[in-house]
């Protein structure tokens, strides 16, 4: 892979305007390699680029054999595993461990669309007398992909994956902070076999190459994953030229622990829901919601669990990495600041270790009780390991808690009893909803998106495939 190019054409691309932008290493805060600032004439480039693709090669392409050059880019993913997990985890900061996850999930997004390829089916319908009617399912054409910064290979599988899968051609714009990765697998793709401009990548800043893709006109269909401040600006550009955006906007996922609940189960899922990617995820666990009667001893368990966790840089493979910037670090700083302003206090929290680069952004995973409703850190997503413990009398109560947010990503609920699982997953309101676990090992297979100001449409599995195809319904009169 070449330094400070975009991928367009199955080519590198010097950028236009030939400006760069500096990567910096989360671990040390050091810059270590350079990414080509996008502009309005790169978009357009890969654009045009993708509609070649679409109207030859890619869109004269099988169902099937598209599922085979899918099917290629997962084998190859798998057999460059350690250098994709390496690069990601020295560009965003994430212990290795959760890297390499990241690169295996990445495979199984692409093995998984390989195989769905040609199995989405349209419907013969019941109608008139003298006339057969049905549907088929079609590709949009070209769909742009803004990906974030936090998981850039799984983001980019569950997107990119299924728009391949159903015969789009793409534009990637992933986020400035964590490329490396992403240009990797673009260059995979051009071995597996996948046509030139049917996976374009082009680097740069949201507010440069970002708006350029969501507004551009050649664009039939929008995929954005990030907050709900720029998911609104990116719907109103694509709105421009009535193109249709899948959102997925982050959350404030509560995690609701009643006294019958397995506690010694539930802890150490409990801590991973906000710790895993420092947490910098979507549907991080960011709330727990505790019934009174077990409200002191489970905040007795976290507080060990909290006080054993320890921090460092990506290669050192420990329970937390550093956030992915200055900025970050900031904004969740910002918040510990408020919870100490109006007394809030800590219950717990981990441990920096002594050999973290003292310019590396780190934030040691803390633990806060008797967080109140109505206060920022019960209501914002704070984007960091920051978990905020309140309790509840009943049921009623519960769900209020949960439900108190602008956001409906992800909830869990733990508790023995069937009766109120299936209450409380109807009455809570969230995309996914999971029982005595959490995020069941992020399956590809489970469709996910939120509601609220979490966004709408859906990512992951079978569901995702609907979104990014059109539904045409052709009558036939034959008498």
């Amino acid at each position: 892979m070449e330094e400070a190019r975009h991928f367009i054409g199955s080519e590198w691309v010097a950028p236009a305007g030939g400006e760069t932008i500096p990567v910096l290493d989360p671990s040390d805060g050091q810059p270590f390699t350079q990414l080509a600032r996008g502009s309005a004439a790169d978009i357009d480039a890969a654009v045009q680029a993708a509609r070649k693709a679409f109207d030859g090669a890619w869109g004269a392409t099988s169902a099937a054999d598209r599922g085979r050059v899918l099917y290629r880019l997962s084998t190859l993913v798998a057999a460059n595993h350690e250098e994709l997990a390496q690069l990601e985890a020295r560009d965003t900061g994430k212990p290795l461990r959760q890297a390499h996850a990241d690169a295996t999930a990445l495979a199984r997004y692409f093995e998984f669309y390989a195989g769905a390829a040609d199995k989405l089916h349209g419907e013969t319908l019941p109608y008139q007398n003298g006339y057969t009617v049905f549907t088929v399912r079609e590709p949009h054409g070209v769909t742009g992909h803004i990906v974030p910064w936090n998981y850039p290979m799984q983001i980019f599988g569950r997107s990119v994956g299924a728009a391949l899968a159903t015969g789009n051609a793409c534009v990637v714009k992933p986020a400035e902070d964590a490329c490396l990765s992403v240009l990797r697998v673009a260059e995979l793709a051009a071995e597996a076999g996948l046509p030139a401009g049917a996976l374009n990548i082009v680097t740069g800043y949201g507010h440069e190459a970002g708006a350029a893709l969501a507004r551009h006109a050649g664009i039939d269909h929008i995929s954005f994953t990030g907050s709900p401040q720029t998911g609104k600006a990116v719907t109103q550009m694509a709105a421009e030229n009535h193109v249709p955006v899948t959102l997925e906007l982050g959350g404030k996922s509560p995690q609701i622990v009643f006294a019958d609940a397995d506690l010694d189960t539930a802890v150490p899922v409990l801590v991973s829901a906000i710790v895993q990617n420092a947490g910098q995820t979507c549907s991080a666990g960011s709330r727990v919601l505790i019934e009174r009667a077990i409200y002191e001893p489970l905040l007795d368990k976290l507080a060990t669990a909290f006080n054993a966790l320890r921090v460092g840089p990506s290669h050192a493979d420990l329970d937390c990495g550093p956030l992915i910037s200055a900025k970050q670090q900031r904004r969740v700083w910002d918040f510990l600041d408020d919870a100490q302003h109006d007394g809030i206090p800590m219950a717990a929290h981990g441990e920096v270790i002594h050999e973290a680069p003292e310019t590396g952004f780190y934030q040691a995973p803390t633990l806060l009780r008797d967080v109140p409703p109505a206060h920022r850190l019960a209501r914002e997503e704070v984007f960091g390991p920051v978990l905020a413990a309140m309790a509840f009398t009943d049921e009623d109560e519960a769900v209020a808690l949960a439900n108190g947010t602008l956001y409906g990503l992800v909830a869990g609920i733990w508790t023995r009893d069937g009766a109120r699982q299936l209450r409380l997953a109807r009455r809570v309101r969230s995309g996914q909803v999971f029982i005595n676990n959490y995020g069941a090992g992020g399956g590809v297979e489970l469709p996910f998106g939120g509601v609220k100001h979490s966004g709408h449409g859906r990512e992951k599995g079978f569901e995702a495939l609907y979104g990014f195809t059109v539904l045409k319904t052709v009558a036939i009169r034959h008498g």
